[in-house]
């Protein structure tokens, strides 16, 4: 029987530039190590996501498979401060949801990302 979601995976080529990106620019937390090559981010109000070099089948790119939606306190903030750190867009405009905005952006191996924020009740 599954019981949940264990945790979501990215592959990455090159581990210290995908920790700035997710660490830096997003802000995420991890115990791992410097050197581990499989690193994971618990995040605050649940759910797993980890990025990891030992997987050589699996290669990085948006056109790769799924993708990570991350809810966020303030879509407008960290979009401009994405925008002006270089990070890659996937949209001008935020993309406007029933109940959300959104926001796609790519890490450096290709990634896609969605930021995303409920509309206030």
């Amino acid at each position: 029987m599954i019981r949940k979601v264990a945790f979501t995976l990215y592959p990455v080529k090159d581990m210290a530039q995908a920790r700035a990106f997710y660490e830096g620019a997003l802000g995420l937390t991890s115990s791992a190590g410097e050197q581990s090559p499989w690193v994971e981010y618990d995040l605050p109000e649940g759910g797993c996501f980890a990025i990891t070099t030992v997987m050589p089948n699996h290669q990085p790119g948006a056109s790769a498979g799924g993708v990570i939606a991350l809810e966020v306190d303030d879509i407008d903030t960290l979009t401009a401060r994405l925008r002006e750190d270089g990070v890659r867009l996937g949209s001008a405009e935020m993309i406007k949801g029933p109940h959300c905005r959104m926001m796609p952006i790519f890490d450096p191996d290709g990634n896609s990302l969605i930021l995303h924020q409920l509309d206030p009740n």
